[in-house]
This record gives C-alpha cells, sequence and structure tokens, in this order.
C-alpha cells in the first residue's frame, strides 16, 4: 500500500490550470476512483474522479488549510457520492459493495506490534455500515487514521478502536486457521533460545509461534488499556529445562513452579517442551502474557508495589481460574488470614504460601470493578494516593477489600 501523504501537494491558485494541478492529481487520483468504485458503479469512477478534481481546482482558493489536502479533496468526493444518491432517487446510501473484493487480502499495522493478513469476503456483511466504511477507507482508499478521523468525524482514538474490533470480529467470522497469518509482533518482541538447540530446531519453531500467537491477542489490548507504549524491545529467553533456568537466574533452589522471571527488559521462562511437574505446555505461554504484562507495569513505574505488578499480571493473563481462586484462598479468607499490601511486597517464597499471587490478583480485581479501570491506571502511577484515588486511606481500603472478598458471590 502507498499510505501516500501529503509530501509534495501543489496548490494552484485562481489563475492556474488543471495542469499545475497534475502532482496532486497523479497523488490522489487513484484513492478517490477506488471510494468512487466502492461507493457507486466503477463504470462512472473515472468520470466522477475527474469531476472532483475540476471541482478541486475550481475552488482551491476556499481551501483553508484546517485539514490536510487529501481530506479537503475527498469532501468533495463524498459531496459527489449525496449528490448521486439523490440523482437516481436513493434517500440513504447503500452499503459498499464488497463482492469483487472476495478474493484479497488486508493487511492491518496500525500498531507496531501484531499485524495479521485477512481474506476478507462475506464476513465484512457481518459489520455495520460505518465500520465497513472505516475498513474500506484504511484498506481500500489508503487513508491514514488522521485522514479517517475527518472523513468519518470522529476523534482518531475512536477510530482506531472501531477498526480494532471490527477486524477482530471478521477474524472471528473467518472459519479456517490458514485464514490469519501472524506477521510482524516481532516489532515489539524478539526470543532468545538458551541452551544446546540440536535436533529441536522444528519444535522450538513451534514454540517460537506459538509465543507470538499468544502474544498477540495481549499486547495491543494490554498497552491500551494501561495507556502506555512500551519504552522498547522485549526479549524472552528460553531456557532449556528448570534446573538451568533456576541457575541462569540464580536461585538454584527454588521451587518447581517458579518458571519466569524478568530483568531490565528480559523476560526469563523455561521452556514450553519441559515445563517442568507443575506447568503445562499451554500453562508457560499464559506465563508469558502475565510476565510481559508486570513489565509493561514497570515500565510505567519501576517503583510500582509488587502486589499491583502481580496482581495485574495475573488478572490479564487469566491464568487462575475463579473456581482456583476460591478454593485456594477461602480458608486464609474465612480466618481473616489476608495479607496487607505491605506483606505482599515480600520477595521470598512465602510469597507463594501466603497466596500472594491470589490475594493479589483479587485486589486488583476489586479495584477495577468498585473503582473502574481509570483508578487502577492512577495506583499504578501513583501507588500511595490512597486518599486521592480512593478518598480513603491506604488502611481503609484493605477493610473494604477484606469485605469485597468475604461478601457472598452474587447468584
Amino acid at each position: 500500500m502507498s499510505r501516500a501523504q501529503d509530501t509534495k501537494p501543489v496548490y494552484p491558485d485562481k489563475q492556474e490550470s488543471v495542469t499545475g494541478f497534475e502532482s496532486t492529481y497523479e497523488l490522489y487520483r487513484p484513492r478517490i476512483r477506488k471510494y468512487f468504485s466502492l461507493k457507486l458503479n466503477p463504470m462512472v469512477a473515472d468520470d466522477l474522479t475527474q469531476q472532483v478534481f475540476l471541482k478541486a481546482v475550481e475552488n482551491i482558493h476556499t481551501f483553508k488549510g484546517r485539514s490536510n489536502l487529501f481530506t479537503w479533496i475527498f469532501n468533495i468526493a463524498q459531496n459527489t457520492v449525496k449528490n448521486e444518491y439523490r440523482r437516481i432517487s436513493r434517500k440513504k446510501e447503500s452499503p459498499f459493495d464488497f463482492t469483487a473484493y472476495e478474493s484479497q487480502s488486508i493487511s492491518l499495522e496500525f500498531t507496531n506490534y501484531v499485524d495479521f493478513r485477512i481474506d476478507i469476503g462475506a464476513a465484512l456483511n457481518q459489520l455495520d455500515e460505518v465500520d465497513q466504511e472505516i475498513i474500506a477507507l484504511r484498506f481500500f482508499v489508503d487513508c491514514t487514521l488522521p485522514e479517517i478521523a475527518k472523513i468519518v468525524e470522529m476523534r482518531e482514538s475512536a477510530v482506531k478502536n472501531r477498526l480494532y474490533r471490527s477486524l477482530e470480529k471478521l477474524r472471528k467470522e473467518l472459519k479456517e486457521w490458514g485464514d490469519i497469518t501472524i506477521m510482524s509482533i516481532q516489532d515489539l518482541i524478539s526470543i532468545v533460545n538458551k541452551g544446546n538447540n540440536e535436533g529441536t530446531n522444528n519444535r522450538l519453531k513451534k514454540v517460537h509461534h506459538d509465543l507470538f500467537v499468544e502474544l498477540s491477542k495481549h499486547v495491543e489490548r494490554v498497552s491500551s488499556k494501561y495507556n502506555h507504549d512500551p519504552s522498547r524491545k522485549v526479549v524472552i529467553e528460553i531456557y532449556p529445562d528448570l534446573p538451568t533456568f533456576h541457575q541462569a537466574v540464580g536461585e538454584a533452589d527454588a521451587p518447581n513452579w517458579f518458571m519466569g522471571t524478568y530483568e531490565g527488559h528480559i523476560l526469563k521462562i523455561v521452556s514450553p517442551l519441559n515445563p517442568g511437574p507443575e506447568h503445562t505446555y499451554q500453562s508457560i505461554l499464559k506465563s508469558t502474557v502475565h510476565l510481559f504484562t508486570m513489565w509493561l507495569i514497570s515500565d510505567i513505574n519501576p517503583n510500582v508495589p509488587k502486589w499491583i505488578r502481580q496482581g495485574i499480571g495475573g488478572y490479564e493473563a487469566k491464568q487462575m481460574t475463579e473456581d482456583f481462586l476460591k478454593g485456594s484462598t477461602e480458608e486464609a479468607i474465612r480466618n481473616l488470614e489476608i495479607p496487607s499490601f505491605e506483606e505482599l511486597n515480600n520477595d521470598t517464597w512465602d510469597f507463594e504460601t501466603m497466596k500472594g499471587f491470589q490475594f493479589s490478583y483479587m485486589f486488583v480485581e476489586f479495584v477495577v470493578e468498585k473503582y473502574g479501570i481509570d483508578a487502577l491506571n492512577k495506583l499504578i502511577r501513583a501507588p500511595h494516593a490512597f486518599n486521592e484515588i480512593f478518598q480513603c486511606s491506604e488502611s481503609e481500603l484493605h477493610m473494604k477489600m477484606v469485605e469485597y472478598l468475604r461478601s457472598p458471590a452474587p447468584q
């Protein structure tokens, strides 16, 4: 795709002819023509495109520079479409006709992290007209997000969200795995194998693929949710077995459940191919999402308390089921043996003994349910500002959490 921008547009004055507008015409003509081909009959697209640029030349003196030149010209094209609908006595615009594009692919690169290629077809008919228009403008007319925002009169963030949701809906509509390929999450994450890999190349390739697939489901979502673009590329080091991993991170006597950690921008995990007695292939993949989320929260605020990092990591990775959470904490809650925030900053193996993973998760869940994600975002950035964020002290918030945990679950 060209991703054409207003790099060298020509701004003719009243005296200049169409010839003087030639470079702008050549730059934008294909995109305007595609728009007419989608909205109307492709047979009339050339004539209408000519009309649009003639009108642009005639009215260039009205261009005030409040938008870029393309969106100004595109507005003329939109008005031309409306006039055509009136001419043929249609009261409402028809949905886009995508039948000519059923065998084509679109490439999604609106983030730096994940690039899908999706074969489109009848699935587009599942979208409403606004979302169809955004898809068409982005991938067929080749508009940038700021241009689309101007055209559909929405905030750029709203356009991005609708585009992401629409593509996710398209992905679900497509029936076969082969319809979707993960292309380039490598822009954010790279993977390094540690240890002797002889004879396992194909299996390691599958591990890399599965890690990228799992992370691609969460990276953009989590980054957007916590309003933070990662400051640098993340490296994932994969160690061949638990003893090698434990030795590498300086914890030779660590328990078997300890399968991953991070140091700076490096996530270190045991290989899903050899996860040890307390993990599975899939649990290692989910734990990597947990680790990435913890790293992201630390990237926002290196001094954020452990319970916030761990809690958000577990909350986003969804490793623990409700039954597990309830069963493993029921006795401690009944006996009021619920750790304080300070106790949950424990960096020893006692963190697991006191059910630190579970209670951190449940505390984060409490904040989100009772105060909202905005409050959690504020807490990440100002972890001791309890009065400002929650209108209560740290101890009072902890008491509210205890009451929340002890209250019966809604039926």
